[in-house]
């Protein structure tokens, strides 16, 4: 059937928010986005005859099955791990689950994975948050077919932090980690064991990821072309590949090692009776002190190493760790469908079924940025012993715009949704589609910006961004400010901006919020607060909150500025952020620029940034940044 549709019709959904929705639903759109281009193959790495590894392990993909509702076993993708050569306690199995092993490695060691395939697609492993190799990072170039041995060799260079394993081929690496194809990394090393942290049964690893199963307990997968636009969501939470997650403790401190599993799922994390949140640890390892929160915001590919102390709680007593409510990190539209509040109706329609919405949107019985429960904790003894929290963690060295190459030029990221793209610096992912800015310097540490930039390259509807300046395409005129937040025509955003005369910054790392849009005079009449629209006009109407992962080494973030009209949404998520450690993903809000430093140092070649909402990774939002 030939789908085709009126170019003046094209125009409106383009320029309002119901082209993200109602647009989304037609196949002609998959067939646009997924015109990327094949990525070719490079043969597949053999063993090196001169190295030699102070740990071997097989790391075998494949079709498997798993009990993980009452009934039918469920049709899962797993990885399967043999230690050959090592420590005994390398690898150590969550029993019950569909995750891999948990792979232990110490900071020095050599280490060396044969990863065999014996799914019917090609897939490649990606060690995220790994300092390696390109060409051992798991770029889609080095995709494997079935019966098929990749080998991977490298040092461990990272400090001690909590890493990912999983697929990364072109196009379906959201559809392999959906299905299973997961683990943990956990690293060691000297600085964290001085701290005797808790360990052994009490260093709890903790995978949250949302799933939607059938009547027949089989997984489903992006049903709609707006499960792919707006990210897919489940209806139920796993934690550690199991549903209703139980954890039974004793009365003392904890050690929770949690990772954000899902596809494109963000949580807001917080304890049911409001005790702070104490977090010791993000993406990179350890902060330098512990930091207290009401609550932590964790986005796909991000994690936190929290310190749960359950010292003085009776016998018998529970503790519930949440996803708390919030809202703005997808579109206001997209936001009231899910929860089936359509055009100001706030009735809910149905108690846990699917509710349809325009454009086929669902409802769900999991809205994101509601408020449900993960995880419950149960008191079930009594010790007196217990560690004592630490006051000191760990040294970071802190970069400052004195160390990077590119002070006043940040590198940028420009972050483009649209009915007919989902792109970084207005392209889709190409191989060997290398921009001028995507060209880094070898051993610099550099400044980079990400930012929203809607219309892309395109310049839509006469926005003109930074991307393109960075790129040498002329913008107008139009120049960054100062501070390097990205100036914004038509229907972006100004970053940066100060309203009602008391916005200060908080220090390199702080936030600087814009409550609200000015119209009129200096004097500030005629204020308006814009709501989901914030001062991106329509632009802003079709964002949505992205996990921005960049490859390669971590990376600092030096600042937030969030742009005007995002106040009322932002409010409910602001408090959630650690910024004082290393990263690897950093979640980007709607209107929000957020300037980061990393270095690019020890390997030349290809690295991959992309958003870690995966569905959007394989529509094209993914670039490679060329280290030369």
């Amino acid at each position: 059937m030939k789908h085709t549709i009126n170019p003046s019709r094209r125009r409106f959904f383009a320029q309002t928010g119901v082209g993200l929705l109602a647009y989304a639903g037609m196949p002609a759109w998959l067939h646009a986005m997924e015109g990327m281009g094949e990525m070719p193959k490079m043969t597949p790495k053999k063993a090196s005859a001169n190295f030699h590894p102070d740990v071997e392990l097989d790391l075998i993909c494949k079709p498997s099955s798993v009990s993980i509702l009452p009934g039918q076993p469920t049709r899962v993708q797993q990885y399967f791990a043999k230690l050959i050569k090592g420590p005994a306690h390398t690898l150590t199995e969550i029993p019950g689950s569909y995750l891999g092993p948990i792979i232990r490695f110490e900071k020095g060691q050599k280490i060396r994975i044969n990863l065999r395939s014996e799914l019917d697609e090609p897939t490649i492993t990606h060690w995220h948050g790994l300092h390696v190799p390109a060409e051992m990072d798991g770029h889609p170039l080095y995709a494997i077919d079935k019966g098929q041995t990749f080998v991977y060799e490298f040092e461990m260079l990272n400090r001690a932090s909590m890493n990912i394993y999983h697929p990364h081929p072109h196009n379906t690496t959201a559809k392999q980690v959906y299905h299973g194809l997961a683990g943990a990394i956990l690293v060691n090393d000297d600085e964290e064991r001085r701290l005797e942290l808790p360990g052994g049964e009490y260093e709890v690893p903790i995978v949250i990821q949302d799933r939607l199963f059938d009547t027949n307990n089989q997984l489903q997968y992006v049903r709609q072309m707006h499960d792919r636009m707006m990210g897919f969501y489940g209806d139920r939470i796993l934690v550690n590949g199991r549903p209703n997650f139980q954890l039974d403790v004793a009365s003392r401190a904890y050690r929770f090692r949690i990772l954000n599993g899902s596809t494109a799922r963000i949580y807001k994390l917080a304890w049911d009776d409001n005790s702070p949140v104490t977090v010791i640890g993000t993406d990179g390892g350890l902060l330098e002190t512990p930091v207290n929160k009401p609550y932590v915001m964790l986005a796909p590919g991000e994690r936190l190493d929290v310190w749960a102390d359950f010292s003085g709680r009776k016998v018998g007593s529970q503790l519930v760790l949440r996803s708390r409510s919030f809202s703005g990190v997808l579109p206001g539209m997209a936001e009231r469908m899910m929860t089936g509040r359509h055009g100001g109706d706030d009735q809910q329609h149905g108690g846990g079924g699917h509710r349809m919405g325009m454009g086929g949107m669902h409802g769900s019985a999991l809205p994101v940025g509601s408020d449900y429960p993960i995880l419950t904790v149960r008191v079930t003894k009594s010790v007196s012993d217990s560690p004592t929290l630490p006051n000191k963690l760990s040294t970071i060295k802190h970069y400052t715009l004195g160390d990077t190459a590119n002070p006043n030029k940040p590198v940028p990221i420009g972050i483009s949704e649209g009915p007919m793209k989902m792109v970084l610096n207005g392209r889709p992912y190409a191989y060997n589609d290398i921009l001028p800015s995507e060209r880094i310097p070898f051993n610099t540490v550099q400044l980079m910006e990400i930012f929203h930039a809607h219309g892309g390259s395109g310049g839509h509807g006469g926005n003109q961004t930074k991307a393109q300046s960075m790129q040498g395409m002329p913008h107008g005129g139009d120049k960054a400010s100062e501070s390097g937040g990205p100036k914004m025509g038509g229907m972006g955003m100004m970053g940066g901006m100060k309203h009602d005369g008391d916005d200060k910054a908080q220090g390199e790392g702080g936030h600087r919020m814009g409550m609200g849009m000015r119209h009129g005079n200096d004097s500030g009449e005629g204020d308006h607060k814009m709501g989901g629209m914030g001062g991106g006009g329509m632009g802003m109407m079709m964002s949505m909150a992205h996990p921005i992962h960049l490859h390669g080494q971590y990376f600092q973030i030096l600042s937030r500025t969030i742009g005007m009209g995002a106040g009322d949404d932002y409010a409910t998520v602001k408090d959630g952020f650690i910024e004082g450690g290393w990263k690897d993903t950093v979640l980007v809000m709607p209107g929000e620029s957020v300037k980061i430093i990393k270095p690019f140092q020890d390997f030349k070649g290809l690295f991959m940034y992309h958003c870690h909402n995966l569905e959007h990774e394989d529509m094209g939002m993914m670039r490679d940044f060329s280290v030369e």
